[in-house]
């Protein structure tokens, strides 16, 4: 018997590899849209303003209100007043139901970190904004943007993918487009872990996608890549923003800011370009990393993005969002906010002394006000002076050493506040971890015979007080109410985010140990003597539990799923055989 059951599973395995292998092939587009969504042209038309003049594949489909907010965003503020070309980019919600994501996305998902998701009710959009004096054009200038739409928030790769693309399409229009999304086609799908070359209009970009797996101080390590190509830009990363220089106006305020972010606090960052407010604002929710930033954040924000009301009404509190804002009628507008972000522009240099208070005034804040944070906010925790003082230390010791001295580079200053903020949101979240690992039953009160247990709810008064013996202070040296700053932080989106995440992979993790319980169990001792009743309940069981584990929602190895199968086969031919064609034909 039990050669003809494993035959049968067998047959079942083979079926299964025989559809694959049957599966339709890669179609056209498919490995583009793993990357990308679209391409847009936007363009200036006297008669309508903002116009879009091209999408890019043709098959695509935006609804009104997302061609109407992405020519919005992909201009500058009429009153930026850049001339020239800009970089930047926004961050749209998708309208209606059209929530849903590739095949390749959900798989991208399954191992990337949670702070680089795929978010399937969000797009990205990366501009690149051509404006140019012509006296051929009634209105004597030329403006148009090149906009790449994407679900992924790869801001690195995208940023420097659209500065090749754009120029080419300035230069040779359309068909250079067409070309560049073609070559897209051909990229390999982003799985986490790899190390990918990408081709594009003749050059190659090397990245390596993060995983899940990654310790967070080496994100950035990198594989061997595929020799046969000439590699023209190895980009660091895919994702990472230069944190010094966007904070360096308000490098003093930088650990108060990580509070705001990680409490999930309504802030808003104004600045004179979008270039400079898009690249604080990723900064700002980067601040966190490797938590998800779970809060909506709008890198680009103009009065004509469908959102304005409901982000602007005073009628209620502001929503726990991070807008970043160019046009001075927000200084007016949203003035209300409890935290304010003044930007000035970007350098590596180290901010004078008179940037370092904290402003507190209740006059209207003006978009010529000096860089600063206006805020009442009252810090939790006591300002590490340590790293302030590392960053505010211009010379190299190793070049001095050698009888020069200049200025450490930037990407050095980057380094050391990206590590800084790592270390604190690590010392933040070690405890939290901590006390979710003993939320869950211990292996030994698994049993076969029952269902799998629950993880014990989270009780914050009871998490608090393990704070006094095993909390942040073990790991960080700073001082300061931590309890209080847990507290605020348990009220906001991003501890939902992260305690709903952490829940479903404990779940999953007891419904793998439950199907471990099952493989090991004498199942057919149990059943003798059990009513038909409790054996058909327990093959329906079992069932259920094949078909999750397929669906890759219970992570087991295909020799566990093999034993299961087996147990399931073994259970249904000990039952009477009318039973058993009633079960076998469902």
């Amino acid at each position: 018997m039990a050669t003809t059951e494993l035959s049968n599973f067998e047959n079942i395995d083979k079926t299964l590899s025989d559809d694959l292998d049957d599966a339709p092939t890669i179609l056209p587009w498919d490995r583009f849209s793993s990357w990308l969504h679209c391409a847009c042209v936007v363009t200036f038309d006297l008669e309508i303003g903002q116009a879009m003049e091209l999408i890019y594949p043709g098959h695509i489909k935006l609804t009104e209100k997302e061609k109407m907010n992405i020519c919005y965003l992909s201009f500058p503020d009429s009153n930026s007043g850049c001339m020239g070309d800009t970089q930047f980019h926004f961050r749209i919600r998708q309208c209606g139901n059209r929530r849903a994501t590739t095949l390749a996305h959900v798989d991208y998902n399954c191992n990337a970190p949670t702070a680089l998701t795929c978010d399937g009710a969000y797009y990205y959009g990366f501009v690149y904004f051509r404006q140019t004096k012509d006296k051929t054009i009634r209105r004597g200038y030329f403006q148009k943007s090149v906009v790449l739409i994407s679900k992924l928030p790869f801001m690195n790769l995208f940023s420097h993918l659209v500065s090749i693309i754009a120029p080419e399409y300035f230069d040779n229009g359309e068909p250079s487009l067409e070309a560049a999304c073609h070559d897209i086609d051909q990229w390999p799908f982003p799985f986490p872990g790899e190390t990918l070359n990408l081709p594009i209009m003749g050059s190659i970009i090397q990245v390596r996608v993060p995983s899940r797996s990654d310790k967070s101080a080496s994100s950035n390590q990198t594989k061997q890549p595929v020799p046969s190509l000439p590699v023209h830009t190895i980009l660091p990363t895919l994702h990472e923003v230069d944190l010094f220089s966007a904070f360096q106006p308000v490098l003093p305020h930088v650990q108060m800011l990580w509070e705001l972010v990680i409490a999930s606090e309504p802030i808003v960052v104004m600045a004179s370009s979008p270039t400079i407010c898009a690249t604080a604002v990723q900064a700002l929710v980067s601040m966190i990393w490797p938590l998800r930033f779970c809060s909506d954040y709008r890198p680009y924000f103009t009065i004509h993005d469908s959102e304005f009301k409901e982000y602007t009404t005073r009628t209620q509190a502001p929503p726990p969002v991070i807008l970043g804002v160019t046009n001075p009628f927000f200084a007016k507008t949203l003035q209300h906010w409890p935290h304010i972000l003044r930007i000035g522009e970007m350098s590596s240099e180290v901010p004078p002394k008179s940037f370092n208070k904290i402003k507190k005034g209740g006059s209207v804040r003006t978009m010529d006000s000096k860089p600063g944070v206006y805020t009442r906010y009252k810090a939790f925790l006591a300002k590490d002076k340590i790293i302030l003082k590392r960053l505010a230390k211009y010379l190299d010791n190793d070049t001095i050493s050698q009888g020069m001295q200049t200025r450490r580079p930037v990407e050095v200053q980057n380094a050391m506040l990206r590590r800084y903020l790592l270390e604190l949101t690590q010392s933040f979240m070690i405890p939290l971890e901590r006390y979710m690992a003993s939320l869950m039953p211990l292996q030994r009160n698994i049993s076969p015979h029952k269902g799998p247990p629950t993880m014990r709810p989270f009780d914050t008064e009871e998490f608090l007080k393990t704070i006094e013996h095993s909390g942040p202070q073990l790991t960080s040296g700073l001082k300061g109410d931590w309890v209080g700053l847990y507290r605020k932080f348990f009220k906001s989106v991003n501890f939902a985010g992260w305690y709903n995440q952490r829940q479903l992979e404990v779940n999953q993790k007891l419904q793998a140990l439950h199907v471990e319980a099952l493989c090991d169990a004498d199942l057919m001792e149990w059943i003798k003597g059990k009513q038909e009743v409790e054996v058909v309940d327990l093959v329906l069981r079992l069932r259920e539990k094949l078909n999750c584990a397929r669906n890759d929602k219970i992570p087991v190895t295909a020799d566990k799923l093999e034993q299961l199968h087996l147990h399931l086969e073994s259970i249904i031919a000990s039952l009477p055989e009318d039973l058993r064609l009633v079960l076998r034909s469902n």
